[in-house]
Order: structure tokens, then C-alpha cells, then sequence
């Protein structure tokens, strides 16, 4: 108990950012939604894109302005099975599409109970 307070402080410390990364999960949500499909894990089509949870798990500053991104996406179907992705790639201020984008299905789930 007495590293609680460390420990808060740390966590409040490391959700702040001095330098804020690019905003870039279309390119990777719209590289794994073809990927999804061309491995024939889902019909893209029946995706509920207004379900979709998009987070940024990390983002690393590297030389020339280069972010390496990782991303958990959750995809939702209208048939109730949620696709749970990680996603890693590279991306800058300037262009999302820096890199190919590594794409790793972590769970398929069947929501419906």
C-alpha cells in the first residue's frame, strides 16, 4: 500500500503525451476489413460499422516523422459475432498509408446468447 500513490501518479503520467500521434485508423480499419474478407473470416457487408471499437494501443515516435501504430479494432456483424483485431503499422502527419498493415485476429466471437 505504500506504492499506491507511486502507482497512481505513474498512471496518470503515462496517459499524458508530449507529442500527440497521428490520427490515422481508417488505414488500418479499411486494410483489415479486406483482409477479413479475402481470408474468409466474414462478409465485410454485413458488418455493423456503427458498432466498430477502434483503440489506440500504442503509437511510437520514430526517425523522419514515422509513427509505428498498433491498434485493437472490434468489429461487430449483423448476425451478432463480434472480430476482435490487432493491427500494426506505420503511419505520419503526412500519409496513414506509410506501411502494409499487419492485421492478426485475436478472437471471433458468437455474441448472441
Amino acid at each position: 500500500m505504500k506504492n499506491l500513490p507511486l502507482i497512481i501518479l505513474l498512471a496518470i503520467f503515462s496517459t499524458l503525451s508530449f507529442a500527440k500521434a497521428p490520427d490515422c485508423h481508417n488505414w488500418p480499419m479499411n486494410m483489415t476489413k479486406g483482409w477479413l474478407k479475402n481470408a474468409n473470416i466474414t462478409n465485410i457487408y454485413n458488418l455493423d460499422e456503427s458498432k466498430t471499437k477502434i483503440t489506440l494501443l500504442a503509437s511510437e515516435k520514430k526517425q523522419n516523422g514515422l509513427y509505428t501504430q498498433v491498434y485493437h479494432f472490434v468489429f461487430y456483424d449483423k448476425k451478432g459475432k463480434s472480430y476482435e483485431v490487432i493491427t500494426k503499422n506505420e503511419a505520419s502527419y503526412e500519409e496513414c498509408s506509410m506501411s502494409q498493415v499487419n492485421s492478426y485476429l485475436i478472437s471471433k466471437k458468437d455474441i448472441n446468447y
